[in-house]
């Protein structure tokens, strides 16, 4: 007769059975969140995010955790397969995740829209909804992508760096003031020392990238693979000479951007824009 599988009440859905386990690692402990908090020396309001399910947060929360509470892996096993659900990200994107959480560096540049690193929440719901996406799902994948962007403000952040065309600059959000919110958070996170923001202008004419978003991931053992996305597909390059030919027509439309201080004073520009369309409105 075969043995009887022990079923428990927890959670299947992986990014769900992630924050029951988190919640009851820390409640065995008999810990406060703002005690682990102070332990980690994280933000205690990203610690309750995760155990609500709200952010998966970054593999270095997932490795400080289990040096605390003394499981080897096994909080980055369970982060690694709630990144990897096909309910957060669509399967064209899941190794692309992965690279991204473990990328010492990222090089990108945005041909229609801005970083997912760099996108407010309710930039996020107007560009995902634009693509179809609604309900709960809709609210699923917004959740993500905002747990996505913590990886820019961890101790160990990557070195980030974006070209966006000025075209992304000149589709703004249907609400004026969400629009000004998200132009506010570009500058803000502009202010970082690991991340560089350039403007390309339409004044730079043609150039190397025009219709392809681009992003370069070096790992920590120097590897680097790029991924190219158009607006129906997505693909993982990896062959050293197709990596290095694309590098190359990167660092000619960089070479055509505007520097980081210009690119904030351009931006400061369109923000004071915005607001002045907000006051006319009022």
């Amino acid at each position: 007769m075969p043995q009887r599988r022990t079923v428990t009440s927890r959670s299947q859905e992986p990014r769900q059975r992630f924050a029951e386990e988190v919640r009851r690692l820390r409640e065995e402990r008999g810990v406060s969140l703002r005690q682990l908090a102070e332990q980690l020396g994280w933000d205690p309001s990203t610690l309750a995010k995760l155990e609500r399910g709200q952010t998966l947060g970054s593999p270095e929360i997932a490795r400080a955790l289990d040096d605390y509470y003394g499981t080897p892996d096994l909080v980055l096993a369970m982060w690694e397969l709630a990144v990897a659900d096909p309910t957060q990200f669509k399967e064209r994107y899941r190794r692309y995740m992965v690279l991204e959480s473990e990328a010492v560096s990222l090089w990108h540049y945005a041909v229609a829209n801005f970083h997912g690193l760099l996108q407010t929440r309710e930039y996020a719901r107007e560009l995902l909804a634009s693509g179809g996406l609604g309900g709960d799902e809709l609210d699923v994948q917004v959740e993500a992508r905002m747990g996505r962007r913590e990886l820019l403000v961890t101790d160990c952040a990557p070195q980030f760096r974006t070209i966006i065309s000025e075209a992304v600059l000149r589709a703004p959000l249907r609400c004026s003031k969400e629009w000004c919110a998200q132009l506010e958070h570009l500058l803000e996170v502009g202010e970082r020392s690991n991340v560089a923001i350039h403007v390309l202008q339409l004044s730079a004419g043609l150039h190397a990238l025009l219709n392809t978003d681009t992003v370069f991931l070096r790992s920590a053992d120097g590897r680097t693979v790029a991924w190219v996305e158009t607006g129906y597909a997505g693909e993982l390059v990896q062959g050293i000479t197709a990596v290095e030919q694309l590098q190359v027509r990167y660092d000619l439309v960089r070479d055509l951007a505007l520097s980081p201080a210009e690119s904030r004073k351009f931006i400061g520009r369109m923000l004071e824009e915005c607001r002045a369309e907000q006051r006319d409105v009022a």
